[in-house]
């Protein structure tokens, strides 16, 4: 779908200075983003119109020691829409892994923050500041202990849940809640299991499974939420997952 852009354009000098490597640097981090939105423009009855970007944001905790724990599923979910949207993952800019590239026409950052969890808003502000994506275009991926396991909810806004990573967002984006989320379901810990070692777990095997499902499942819907915007689709697509395995 077609978007005009009146962009907001926040304040830069209230974030910290982005951190480059891979030898690239802001400038051509910045013709890059260009590209994109350029290469996305197109003439429909003699009216310009482009493409807002997108910067999609999965939340969990770096290195191998969280690899597949419950609390990184949103960093798997950026790693499968990395894959299938061929975007390369090979920039450290604002303390987040960060992919730029496009699903359709429309121009898209995926990132990973490295500053653990409870510190995700220190790349999320600054790099929706940097690259002036407005609010409604943030779409934050992450896990969810409220809904089952594998079972997926996209919403437009929404407050934190007691989530950190989600709090810390929220922080730095000064108050602001309303940015869409992806909500991926990890279920509730078992008896009297302490929730930290519970998010911390890896999975069984079924909820292996169940999660993979997920994943693809929510590679489809990220796709129709850039190109179409909270539609009937995401609707019947929230609805269906409600049911997935009747308890919701």
């Amino acid at each position: 779908m077609l978007y005009t852009v009146p962009t907001p354009k926040p304040q830069l000098s209230s974030y910290p200075k982005p951190i480059y490597s891979h030898n690239q640097n802001p400038s051509k981090l910045k013709r890059i983003i260009r590209v994109k939105v350029s290469a996305a423009l197109s003439e429909t009855k003699g009216v310009k119109l482009e493409y807002t970007p997108w910067l999609i944001v999965g939340l969990g905790n770096p290195g191998n020691k969280y690899h597949g724990t419950r609390h990184n599923v949103g960093f798997e979910m950026i790693d499968r829409i990395s894959q299938e949207e061929k975007i390369v993952m090979n920039t450290i800019q604002s303390k987040a892994l960060v992919g730029i590239g496009s699903i359709g026409e429309v121009p898209v950052l995926l990132a990973k923050p490295q500053g653990y969890m409870n510190f995700s808003g220190e790349s999320v502000g600054p790099l929706a500041a940097y690259y002036q994506v407005p609010l409604r275009h943030i779409l934050l991926v992450y896990d969810e202990m409220s809904l089952p396991n594998g079972v997926l909810r996209l919403q437009p806004k929404g407050g934190h849940g007691y989530h950190n990573g989600v709090k810390s967002v929220i922080e730095h984006l000064e108050g602001r809640r309303e940015f869409p989320r992806f909500c991926i379901g990890i279920g509730d810990p078992p008896g009297t299991m302490d929730m930290k070692a519970f998010l911390l777990q890896k999975f069984s095997e079924v909820e292996r499974k169940q999660i993979d499902a997920a994943l693809e499942q929510g590679v489809d819907a990220v796709r129709s939420l850039v190109l179409n915007g909270f539609n009937d689709r995401i609707t019947r697509f929230n609805l269906g997952q409600k049911y997935k395995y009747n308890k919701v």
